[in-house]
């Protein structure tokens, strides 16, 4: 480009017009730049061949013959340009002591071949010969379907119902998510709302390195910023990488080829060297691997998704010292198997298998390390609609898959049930964790270490609050007296079930503060309550105030020597009330964590305490206090 600019140059430089390499989806320059319209706008509408598949990108036509049943390498073949060559014919004639070889044509693939093969849309365009016009410009604005209406509406509205994998493997309903995914991400962040919307159906595995950037929040300069980045000069780091990127997911051709080994290299080297505070831990080259693999042409932006994954999901994970930051994670998560299945968990603590044992390499690596990289699409599809507690319950979901073998085992057989784990069924797995994930109440995964405190100045770029209640953290939330107070780890370790806020528990039970008359009043709503209140304290306190629709078991009466219910009428509401969400409240700390575990013991799932007891209840005007017997 420079040399074309030197006067030897001037007669032929104006044949020349200078490279622009078009604006991608992160480029800082606008799309519109170079763009001209002719005088006479009804020009641009002439479509008299309406043929729109041609107005669709190479790669995405190419991805859609594919999946039409197209096969790159069958038709080379045909052409021969790719000729199989039997092995005695391929040794030399003569070799040197060093290995330098003689008498050995070189190999066809090796040298220039500018055949061009022109592949037939004849099969593709068959299958979409029932795709209407509309498929190819859909309307965003309108509350419509997102589905066109055209004779094949119906079959799509009939696929999109099919399980996942299926309907990765059509055509038409590919077509139809690639165009509309196209059109959201080039309206990005405009669009971004739209785009969280459409990822909670699928997200089109054609798309998806792009769309989890718009999920992430990729946004600002990051080619510049990746170039910026030194990533030749060595460091200490250097020697642990190459060790470590020869394991990693090295069954895919991409990862394993010499280029992916490069890319890898560099993308992580990024990575430690600009973030100085943080260190390489082995398992960051396996956090690394999808975001290469998905944006394999674009280091930039592999960088940047990463940059962007590690501090939501895995906040101080790569610390050198990280102990407590992990401590904490799993003995949340530990309290979270309590929560979700008392039953495993009691058998699991029996036999001393404890998360530390099996579970730092699922969260280190958010799953990476433990399952195959087309597990791990699905997998994160749905992760990155979640917020940063989401991997807990992705965690229980895989162990209840697990569920059976785990309660026949032993500690040994445990050990080397997760040495090498068995299939899981991902798609069952995300069903699970969402399921399970909409039953824990918010605050029951606060962690302190989770994220730094938001700046209240940022409110103008995040997403809105009607949207995200799904994906927004609990951390992010503004503090107030009502919510969870953080404590030591010791004391966290201690108990059995999660804390919850007096916020949650005012939401979950749908009180409203004191109104003109005197009592609180409930929402009308018939629906049956979404928890029970069992408050500890002893009768006198309770009849002195107490959180409406609460039942009254004394602790020092409530459980035989064995730790089993002393039965009577509160403890006969507290059986009806099993598989839904028990708050215990009271005084002391001991004794709510104590009662609390003892009713995991007695497989109790969804138990948990409020955390700062009824005192954190007071200042609200919300506790009630019983009629006075006539």
């Amino acid at each position: 480009e420079e040399l074309l600019h030197d006067s030897l140059f001037s007669e032929v430089s104006s044949l020349y017009p200078p490279f622009h390499k078009p604006p991608g989806l992160f480029s800082s320059s606008p799309r519109c730049a170079n763009l001209t319209l002719p005088e006479d706008i009804s020009q641009l509408c002439k479509d008299e061949d309406n043929d729109y598949l041609a107005e669709r990108s190479v790669e995405e036509v190419y991805y859609l013959w594919c999946l039409a049943g197209g096969d790159l390498e069958k038709e080379l073949v045909n052409k021969e340009i790719i000729r199989s060559k039997p092995p005695i014919c391929t040794l030399p004639n003569f070799l040197l002591e060093d290995g330098e070889s003689f008498g050995q044509g070189r190999d066809r693939s090796s040298l220039l071949d500018d055949t061009t093969v022109t592949l037939s849309l004849c099969q593709l365009r068959n299958r979409l010969k029932d795709v209407g016009g509309e498929a190819f410009y859909p309307l965003l604005e309108d509350d419509q379907p997102a589905l066109p209406h055209s004779s094949s509406s119906n079959e799509l509205s009939a696929a999109a119902t099919l399980p996942l994998i299926i309907r990765e493997r059509d055509t038409e309903y590919q077509l139809n998510r690639i165009v509309l995914f196209d059109r959201l991400l080039k309206a990005y962040p405009y669009k971004k709302n739209q785009i969280w919307k459409e990822a909670r159906i699928d997200i089109p595995p054609l798309l998806r390195g792009m769309t989890w950037a718009a999920l992430l929040g990729v946004e600002g300069a990051i080619e510049a910023k990746y170039d910026a980045i030194d990533k030749d000069t060595p460091i200490p780091t250097d020697r642990q990488i190459e060790v470590d990127i020869p394991r990693c997911h090295q069954y895919d051709e991409l990862l394993s080829s010499p280029e992916g080994h490069a890319k890898f290299r560099r993308v992580l080297k990024a990575w430690v060297v600009s973030h100085p505070n943080l260190v390489y831990w082995q398992g960051l080259d396996s956090l690394c691997a999808p975001f290469l693999y998905l944006n394999f042409n674009n280091e930039a932006l592999a960088y940047a998704c990463m940059s962007a994954f590690i501090p939501k999901y895995l906040y101080n994970f790569f610390l050198k010292d990280n102990s407590h930051v992990i401590q904490e994670y799993l003995t949340v998560f530990s309290q979270m198997i309590a929560f979700h299945d008392p039953e495993l968990s009691n058998h699991l603590n029996e036999i001393g298998f404890i998360p530390d044992l099996y579970a730092i390499p699922w969260f280190l690596t958010m799953f990476t390390h433990v399952f195959p990289l087309h597990k791990i699409f699905h997998l994160w599809d749905t992760l990155l609609l979640g917020n940063s507690s989401f991997p807990f319950c992705i965690g229980v979901a895989i162990l209840q898959q697990l569920r059976d073998r785990l309660l026949a085992n032993g500690f040994n057989e445990c050990i080397l049930l997760f040495s090498d784990l068995p299939e899981i069924d991902i798609e069952r797995c995300v069903r699970e964790s969402i399921n399970l994930f909409r039953w824990t109440p918010k605050s029951a995964t606060y962690r302190q270490y989770a994220q730094p405190p938001r700046q209240p100045a940022d409110s103008s770029g995040t997403r809105s609050a009607s949207l995200s209640c799904f994906s927004a953290d609990y951390q992010e939330a503004p503090r107030s007296d009502l919510s969870r107070d953080s404590i030591k780890l010791d004391d966290l370790k201690a108990e059995v079930s999660p804390r919850i806020s007096a916020e949650d528990l005012i939401d979950l039970c749908e009180l409203t503060g004191p109104s003109h008359s005197k009592t609180p009043v409930k929402k009308t709503k018939p629906s049956k309550p979404k928890l029970l209140v069992v408050d500890i304290r002893n009768s006198e306190d309770f009849n002195r105030g107490h959180i409406s629709g609460s039942i009254n078991v004394p602790f020092a009466s409530a459980f035989t020597a064995e730790g089993d219910l002393i039965q009577c009428p509160a403890t006969a509401t507290l059986q009806s009330f099993k598989g839904r969400v028990v708050v215990i409240v009271g005084n002391a700390v001991k004794n709510t964590a104590a009662f609390a575990a003892h009713l995991v013991k007695n497989k109790y799932p969804r138990v948990c305490i409020l955390d700062g007891g009824i005192n954190k209840i007071k200042p609200t005007g919300l506790l009630t206090v019983p009629s006075p017997q006539i």
